[in-house]
């Protein structure tokens, strides 16, 4: 029987650090401070303070597998830690600083986190919760260039690095190792634990800087967005090093005025956020046009869905809006909206389309639509829950054995997202499966009717939930946040909805709001909408609140 002949090599994040010293020393790495300076170094100096970083991690008695959380914004430091702490076979556990402090405890406490990187300008936040938790050392990044307070027991992270000078040696490390812990934002009982392995890190990195994902090379200049404490930057600071890209990292200031005149700054290329980023970057194109010049800029959005107007507004700017679905469950990436040869002469309208779906899945990861009565068809029509498979996804929580109904006897992890697929293997999320509105038997997404709203102009943000109704068992309420010194009436917004959709998926209740209540990562708290409004089907309440 014939054997491979290839060698056994293993596919850990140390090849990245090391590829990136020997090719890339020269490569810039900017970061935004606290105060709007701009920090610069090069990836020769970035790989010589993250083996620091390992070096003095191994003399703090660092054991393979041991926990270092971190607790910083996006910056060079946190860059450092993504990379040092598994050199020397630790876990860097990102620890989400909006997430209130007594779950922030929890968490670290769940991940049994030993050591604690934490910036200075978050020493307040850690002292909300420092008592709960059960950090061995605490080392304080000064951003500030304030001196660290050594009396409360911190520590300063630059002299850390100095304990670790010339001591890293490089550690055997097996591509099944876990390099990196995050935790699910909790939307649905307590947070879970997802480790990720080098292996699983490495492969998703490869892919994701396809042409078909998010198309990243060594000539882009890469600013994510997305928080690094968020599914470790949807693996951005990853693929970047690979590939040996400039990266611009905007730290606090993510307002859209900062982010554009950073991007104008340093040329960025490519950028990565949530739809509500988004959102405010092309509210301030149209308010002040001309100011900034964005052509040519790639922006991926994952995290919720973007409304099709929202992409069409950015892209009359000159932005390139790609489209992903991922989960803190699959490193995130799952699926890009990229747009297939044999579709791009259809009409603007049809791309359009495709191109405000989540996407296809991306080489390696498997997916399906599942029903009670089995598989369901790729027909764009059916709904089902959303099931995914591959060397990135998800096996099992951390710790957390009762968790196994999120994982299919044969081996698919269960999303929880409801949605189609069509004939051309384009996924639309429909709804989360909690959140999905079911009115006389018939099913309702409000993934649709809040894309709807958002694409009149007046129109802010809108967020639309299943409230109790006694003839239909659940009606959909509209909750409506409008642009400052814009005006929208009920009627207008409710015959948008009537062009759109059948009668019975039009809300009766569509009421203006202030703001709509998020989570840590920008996704809306519909819960908190539901709760509110709960019993105003039936009342004598208008259509239209303040």
């Amino acid at each position: 029987m014939i054997q491979s002949t290839m060698m056994s090599y293993e596919l850990t994040l140390t090849h990245f650090l090391d590829r990136a010293e020997r090719y890339f020393r020269n490569t810039e790495i900017v970061s935004r401070m606290p105060d709007k300076t701009l920090h610069r170094y090069t990836y020769q100096i970035f790989v010589k303070r993250a083996k620091q970083l390992a070096g003095a991690l191994a003399k703090a008695g660092l054991k393979p597998g041991d926990r270092v959380a971190t607790l910083m914004w996006n910056h060079y430091a946190h860059l450092e830690a993504y990379f040092g702490i598994p050199a020397q076979g630790g876990v860097m556990h990102t620890l989400n600083l909006r997430l209130p402090p007594k779950e922030i405890a929890y968490i670290a406490n769940h991940a049994q986190d030993r050591f604690l990187i934490i910036d200075d300008v978050l020493l307040p936040l850690l002292k909300t919760f420092e008592a709960d938790a059960k950090f061995e050392r605490v080392f304080v990044v000064p951003l500030t260039g304030q001196p660290v307070d050594t009396s409360s027991g911190y520590e300063n992270y630059e002299n850390f690095l100095e304990s670790g000078y010339g001591s890293y040696t490089p550690v055997h490390i097996h591509e099944n190792d876990p390099a990196a812990m995050c935790y699910t934002s909790g939307t649905t009982g307590r947070p879970k634990g997802v480790v990720y392995s080098h292996r699983a890190l490495v492969l998703h990195s490869l892919v994701e800087v396809m042409q078909d994902a998010l198309n990243l090379s060594n000539r882009d200049t890469v600013c994510p967005v997305v928080p690094m404490f968020h599914v470790n930057s949807w693996g951005i600071p990853f693929a970047a090093t690979m590939v040996g890209a400039k990266q611009v990292y905007p730290g606090p200031h993510l307002d859209p005025e900062s982010l554009l005149d950073l991007y104008s700054a340093e040329g960025v290329t490519v950028t990565a956020g949530v739809p509500t980023i988004w959102l405010g970057i092309a509210q301030a194109l149209e308010k002040q046009p001309n100011t900034w010049n964005v052509s040519g800029l790639r922006m991926a959005v994952g995290g919720a869905a973007m409304p099709e107007g929202v992409m069409r507004r950015l892209e009359s700017q000159g932005c390139v809006v790609l489209h992903a679905w991922g989960m803190t469950e699959t490193s995130p990436l799952g699926s890009a909206a990229f747009i297939k040869r044999t579709l791009a002469d259809r009409s603007e309208d049809d791309v359009y389309t495709w191109k405000a779906k989540q996407g296809i899945a991306v080489p390696f990861v498997d997916v399906r639509i599942t029903r009670e009565d089995g598989e369901a068809p790729w027909d764009g029509q059916t709904m089902g829950e959303l099931e995914v498979r591959g060397p990135w996804i998800a096996g099992a929580y951390y710790d957390m054995p009762d968790a196994v109904t999120s994982f299919t006897e044969d081996g698919w992890f269960r999303t929880g997202d409801i949605a189609t697929i069509d004939e051309e293997g384009y996924i639309e999320i429909k709804d989360r499966s909690k959140d999905l509105i079911k009115s006389g038997g018939e099913w309702i997404s409000s993934v649709a009717l809040e894309n709807a709203l958002m694409g009149h102009e007046a129109v802010a943000e809108a967020a639309v939930v299943a409230i109790p109704d006694p003839k239909w068992q659940e009606r959909p309420l509209a909750a409506v946040v409008l642009k400052p010194g814009a005006s929208a009436t009920v009627e207008e917004l409710a015959a948008i909805l009537s062009d759109h959709f059948p009668k019975w998926y039009v809300p009766e209740h569509i009421v203006f709001v202030d703001e709509i209540p998020k989570t840590s990562t920008g996704k809306f708290m519909k819960a908190q909408l539901r709760e509110r409004f709960r019993d105003i089907a039936g009342s004598d309440q208008p259509a239209a609140m303040p």
